[in-house]
């Protein structure tokens, strides 16, 4: 098994036969990937799911499945819904499928669904944007250091929550976007 981080939330899962491509969003390089076998899609931000980019990706993997909640799949006609406690098989991947809402942005902000994957019992767990602590051990955990939903402190007692034996940090792509966040101190503090 491998893993690569393509950047912001994206992840790829490689397990020499079947490939899974976790998050491709706006703040990723996916656009290349070939011979994939699923694309699994945590929730319905730009930046878990660049729409177009992911589309011309499916184009170019016409085999690969597409996974992702209810409100995203509206964006794919051919995309596979999955919910919390499905269990998936893709290629020689099982994907258990954990998860309910986005953690919360900030006050009234609404969330939207997010789902969290635990791939191959335990080897990977991608929680999208939320602190999911899963049922069972964890071996990587992509765990979020940056976003307007988290501060380095939840991350921590997250990581300390399910104790894996490795940490891949994910979710940075924001660290240097100063517009973004003075966007949203401005929206918030009005």
């Amino acid at each position: 098994m491998s893993l690569t981080h393509l950047g912001h939330a994206c992840v790829l899962y490689s397990t020499g036969s079947s490939r899974v491509l976790l998050d491709p969003g706006t703040m990723s390089s996916f656009s290349d990937l070939t011979d994939l076998t699923a694309v699994l899609v945590t929730h319905e931000h730009a930046d878990h799911v660049d729409v177009p980019a992911v589309r011309a990706l499916l184009a170019a993997n016409p085999s690969a499945a597409l996974v992702c909640d209810s409100r995203t799949a509206a964006s794919f006609p051919a995309a596979r819904v999955a919910r919390p406690g499905d269990t998936l098989t893709l290629g020689d991947v099982s994907v258990c499928v954990l998860g309910g809402t986005h953690a919360p942005v900030y006050a009234d902000v609404p969330d939207c669904p997010n789902l969290a994957y635990l791939l191959d019992d335990g080897a990977l767990l991608h929680p999208g944007d939320s602190f999911l602590v899963p049922p069972s051990p964890v071996q990587t955990l992509a765990v979020p250091i940056d976003g307007p939903w988290l501060k380095l402190a939840e991350a921590v007692d997250y990581v300390k929550a399910v104790r894996p034996e490795t940490v891949l940090p994910i979710h940075e792509g924001e660290l240097t976007d100063v517009a973004k966040y003075v966007g949203m101190l401005t929206a918030f503090s009005a």
